[in-house]
């Protein structure tokens, strides 16, 4: 009796633990960061959406073994009866896989389209160039003739994880803008990766690679290179801060008021 009761509530205690944690955003996210895009929230669903068909699979198939030990289990020493096929349960273990298997690729290929798509005329191009070991942000704008110019660039250094605030160089966009990101590398290939987008792109020597995406939450948020890129790899970090359209635009300003006034 007392072994019952102290299993009863330990599993009365796993059930209330796991209904605290259920509500939490992180157990939702199962693991991924908090999105802050528009791209990342597909992505997110895409990851759920993956989860639940693996635990509706394994739900079935602990199923399947939990029933077969507790009902098929052997009774005498007597052969049981023999059967060479079942044909409708052959058609089922072959052409269900089939099913998930599609399933899952048309939401994948779905998901992936979405997040690289591109847009003719995005509100803000920025140019990485990912070098030994840091990392160059160039703001584009075209002009009256149609002209690309760089209207502020932000050049890095290589700094230390724990470096203070203001070390690391920042890449700004405006929030609910959509942020064209071209990737350009002068030496190895490195990977541009910012993990509040869930997303990383390789950024290779003599290719330009390109992704766009639309943040929704102003914040500051830590990037790094994702690609063994030599020994100084891991100071190559940097920072993405989504700000208010209006400070994004006050920024483009100071920056050509700056450059006006160093050409002067």
């Amino acid at each position: 009796m007392r072994g019952r009761r102290a299993l009863r509530s330990a599993a009365a205690l796993g059930l209330l633990a796991m209904t605290a944690t259920a509500c939490s955003g992180e157990v939702k996210r199962l693991g991924m960061p908090e999105p802050i895009s528009d791209q990342a929230e597909r992505m997110l669903t895409l990851w759920q959406g993956s989860w639940i068909a693996a635990f509706a699979v394994g739900a079935v198939v602990w199923g399947l073994i939990i029933w077969a030990v507790l009902f098929h289990r052997k009774r005498s020493d007597d052969l049981p009866p023999q059967v060479r096929y079942n044909m409708p349960i052959e058609i089922l273990y072959t052409a269900v896989p089939f099913v998930i298997i599609a399933v899952l690729f048309y939401f994948t290929a779905r998901d992936e389209n979405y997040v690289e798509k591109t847009t003719k005329n995005p509100a803000v191009t920025i140019d990485v160039t990912g070098f030994q070991w840091s990392w160059q942000f160039d703001h584009k704008e075209k002009d009256a003739s149609g002209k690309e110019k760089t209207v502020a660039s932000v050049i890095g250094t290589p700094v230390a994880p724990n470096a203070p605030a203001g070390a690391k160089p920042v890449m700004m966009v405006p929030a609910n803008q959509t942020v064209r990101v071209r990737l350009h590398a002068n030496d190895v290939i490195h990977s541009f990766w910012v993990p509040a987008l869930l997303y990383k792109k390789d950024v290779m020597p003599g290719y330009v690679n390109e992704f766009e995406f639309t943040a929704r939450k102003l914040g500051t948020y830590e990037g790094r290179c994702a690609e063994l890129c030599g020994v100084d790899h891991s100071r190559m970090l940097f920072q993405l801060q989504v700000v208010p359209p209006e400070q994004y635009a006050k920024f483009i300003a100071d920056s050509k008021a700056k450059a006006a006034g160093g050409a002067k």
